[in-house]
């Protein structure tokens, strides 16, 4: 009774959204009010605690919501400046295979705004970025979602690893080094496929007919590209520790694809463009702006997250100047909700976007024209967020309870432990998908649940530091569908209502992640 009680943030959403294909607005309030009311009735949450936590997940979906603003106005700004334009023409001049973009954009560039900000940004941006190049809006929410999982693990300057495993015995720079390397030792597995994957999906939903035919002739070179990502990540995670992995790696693939694809090395001679959105046209004639200009804004963008991370000072004016952080909500201590205003990558994708209109010298009226359709964009996503981040916090709370039960989370985990025993390898990874998919985010799963994993492997035998980078891969597999990532990348694509069926199309290369990690896991154990 309680497993299924636990069980039910996980069983609803699953239920209203994939099964019954209700919009994730109708899907996720129903899901919240069944949770929030066995949270009170059978587990034995508060009335005082409950709302705290309801009013938690509403302050949250206020911080998501500026990321997502942000990444629309910035998309929006470049459409009336022309830079989208000339972006497309910059990528048309490499490569006019929408199976090679995709793999450029959703999975390196992807990667690399993953590497800088974290936090669900780099679905948010280039889902709407592949929507401008003329992609099918559904296929862009979908790979977005995809692509952003393998540099997840490293996430904005190693937070998943750094903060997600604080809480471990002797957490420190030495288990986070190990960690991390064990975590791109897997991937070698695991994430090496991730480019091949994007082009399957990419040809078999989206293309005329020939489904993974089409997918096929890619192979190679996005093998190559696969291994020149995992590979990199290896050595960067070997030399400096997780921090830095998902920027340079990304960096590093980036070239190499970027001058690979120009070449036409081991590609198609004739360009797929079956995905493209019905009477999309490319504008021939060619724009006066520079190329560096047009994508100016998102080099600010990586940029500015980068100095806000990396340089101690600012890092500390954009935590403290303007903060609107909650804390213990409603007086109950430990319900808090962050927002650091400046901090946040929403404000960094709005300056970029008043930056845009200065740096290709045009005029204001096309950011405040952005603004105005950017917030009308969003008002049916911020309505499902809350009811999202509700149950989320309801369930992530549920710890605090008048029967001295252990939080929902922790008792999925523990009779998910006590049943796969010495199987505990294949299971791990998806423990920490299970974690990400119900609260959005791979260092909260790995927060969660990696004291269990660290008690699992103790007691089995196996290498803690290596059941630990399980999690954390876990984790960033999740990010492929968990709701509110789901949510947010329907949104920016304007595809608000569609979130069932993106997770339909996302769930098995999450699964599949899973079980490369398993295997991966199991083959580092055999070794070590």
């Amino acid at each position: 009774m309680l497993l299924l009680v636990a069980l039910s943030a996980i069983i609803a959403p699953f239920i209203f959204l994939v099964i019954l294909r209700m919009t994730a607005l109708k899907g996720m309030f129903f899901s919240a009010i069944i949770v929030i009311a066995l949270a009170s009735l059978v587990w034995g949450m508060e009335g005082n605690i409950v709302l705290a936590s309801i009013l938690q997940g509403t302050h949250k979906a206020f911080t998501i919501l500026l990321i997502l603003f942000g990444a629309i106005v910035l998309l929006n700004t470049l459409k009336h400046t022309g830079a989208v334009d000339r972006i497309n023409q910059g990528f048309q001049n490499i490569s006019g295979d929408m199976r090679v973009q995709v793999v450029l954009v959703a999975f390196l560039f992807g990667s690399l705004i993953e590497g800088a900000a974290g936090f669900g940004t780099p679905a948010a941006v280039t889902g709407p970025l592949m929507v401008a190049l003329g992609f099918n809006p559904m296929a862009a929410a979908v790979l977005a979602l995809v692509a952003d999982s393998s540099a997840v693990s490293y996430g904005a300057v190693g937070t998943p690893i750094q903060v997600g495993l604080s809480n471990i015995p002797g957490a420190g720079p030495s288990l986070f080094q190990e960690v991390g390397v064990h975590i791109a030792t897997i991937d070698l597995i695991a994430g090496t496929f991730i480019p091949f994957v994007l082009v399957v999906l990419l040809t078999l939903f989206f293309g005329k007919g020939k489904g993974i035919k089409d997918a096929i002739p890619l192979l190679p070179w996005t093998l190559v590209v696969g291994i020149i990502y995992t590979a990199s990540a290896l050595l960067y995670a070997i030399l400096f520790g997780p921090g830095f992995v998902a920027i340079l790696a990304s960096l590093t693939g980036l070239v190499v694809a970027a001058w690979t694809a120009q070449k036409g090395w081991l590609l198609p001679k004739t360009d797929w463009t079956d995905a493209l959105q019905e009477g999309f046209e490319l504008k021939k004639e060619n724009s006066d702006m520079g190329l560096i200009t047009a994508w100016s804004p998102y080099v600010v963008v990586v940029g500015l997250l980068l100095i806000t991370r990396i340089i101690p000072e600012v890092k500390e004016f954009a935590l403290t100047a303007i903060d609107f952080t909650w804390s213990n909500i409603l007086g109950v201590e430990g319900i808090t909700s962050k927002w650091e205003i400046l901090y946040s990558p929403g404000t960094v994708l709005i300056i970029a976007a008043i930056l845009a209109v200065i740096i290709q010298r045009k005029s204001f009226s096309n950011f405040a024209k952005a603004s105005k359709e950017s917030l009308l964009s969003i008002i049916t996503a911020g309505l499902t967020l809350v009811s999202t981040l509700a149950l989320v916090q309801v369930f992530t709370n549920s710890g605090m309870n008048v029967h001295d039960l252990i939080g929902m989370p922790q008792y999925i985990a523990q009779v998910l432990a006590s049943t796969f025993g010495s199987m505990w390898v294949f299971v791990a990874p998806f423990l920490g998908e299970l974690g990400a998919f119900i609260t959005g985010s791979a260092t909260v799963s790995t927060l969660t649940f990696s004291p269990i994993q660290y008690s699992v492997a103790n007691q089995t035998g196996m290498n803690t530091n290596i059941v630990l980078a399980l999690q954390v891969i876990g984790g960033a597999a999740g990010n492929m569908i968990c709701v509110h990532n789901v949510v947010a990348a329907s949104a920016v694509v304007g595809l608000s209502g569609e979130e069932g069926s993106i997770i339909r199309k996302t769930l098995v290369p999450a699964l599949l992640y899973g079980l490369f990690a398993g295997i991966g896991g199991f083959i580092l154990l055999t070794i070590m």
